[in-house]
């Protein structure tokens, strides 16, 4: 008999990374605050290293492709994370706020 462990499917890790994408972009366009904006990216993110590790692992002859993706994915996230969080603190010290309706002013 051939069973398949359900942690061993593709398809599992396929869907948990979609809706960890799925997750973030609806989050993204949802947070009022910059703070909620950069979780909901780094969620996107984590759900699309979550799919090239589960295409890396299952489909491809060498797993290393998979992880050598997700590193750089993890690189870019923490790079954008210590971005925003520089920038964020720079507007909270000219407007006194992180609300994005507070920021009408930065609009061209």
């Amino acid at each position: 008999m051939n069973f398949i462990h359900w942690s061993e499917q593709l398809n599992v890790y396929l869907v948990i990374g979609a809706l960890l994408f799925a997750i973030g972009f609806f989050g993204f366009f949802r947070h009022r605050t910059l703070v909620g904006m950069l979780i909901s990216g780094e969620l996107i993110l984590a759900g699309a290293a979550l799919n090239f590790m589960a295409f890396g692992h299952f489909q491809g002859a060498n797993s290393v492709t998979g992880q050598t993706f997700a590193l750089f994915i993890m690189g870019i996230a923490a790079a954008e994370a210590a971005i925003v969080l520089s920038i964020m603190i720079a507007v909270y010290r000219h407007y006194r706020s992180i609300e994005t309706r507070d920021l009408k002013d930065l609009e061209g």
